[in-house]
This record gives structure tokens, sequence and C-alpha cells, in this order.
């Protein structure tokens, strides 16, 4: 994979105060040029997601893992001697 330097095809530029002294050696490059290689970033992103996926399924199919039954709670009885009251009785109509 690239670091993301690698994805810059352009001249990059230090910053500098109106006086010409460098401002804490920050890179600067084109707007166009940043966006032109977000847009590169994000189609290696998608190849390296598409080959990360499918090595998972691969992998997936070669190990079969068997995983512990989940317990089976029973479901709670209906109680017929439960009061049922409005949340709000003001509003009941």
């Amino acid at each position: 994979m690239k670091a993301p330097a690698d994805y810059l095809n352009c001249p990059v530029f230090e910053l500098t105060y109106p006086t010409g002294e460098a401002a804490e050696s920050v890179p600067v490059v084109a707007y166009d040029d940043a966006v032109r290689a977000i847009e590169v970033a994000l189609a290696d992103a998608e190849k390296y997601k598409y080959l990360l996926m499918r090595a998972l399924r691969r992998h997936a199919t070669d190990t079969q893992v068997s995983y512990p039954a989940m317990p089976q709670l029973p479901l709670p009885e209906e109680a017929t001697d439960t009061p049922v009251r409005p949340l709000y009785p003001d509003l009941a109509a």
C-alpha cells in the first residue's frame, strides 16, 4: 500500500509567512492536485477492500469454525393477573 505522499504527483510548496519566514514547515499543494490525489487513494482503497473481502471469503470456506449453540431461553409466560395501567392517565380517553 502506498504512503499518503506517494499519491501526490504535483509540486509541493513550503508555507511561508508574508515576511518570507518558513511557517512550521507545512507542505502545501494546490486544491485540484489534492482532490485528484484523494480520488486516486479512494480508488486504491476500494481495490484493496475488494481483495481483502475476497481473501476473507476464501479463508472462511477453507476453515469451518463450529460455534457453540446459543442457549434457548424460555419465553415469559403471559400473566393474566398483571394490571395494565396507562402511562399517561390524564391523556387516556
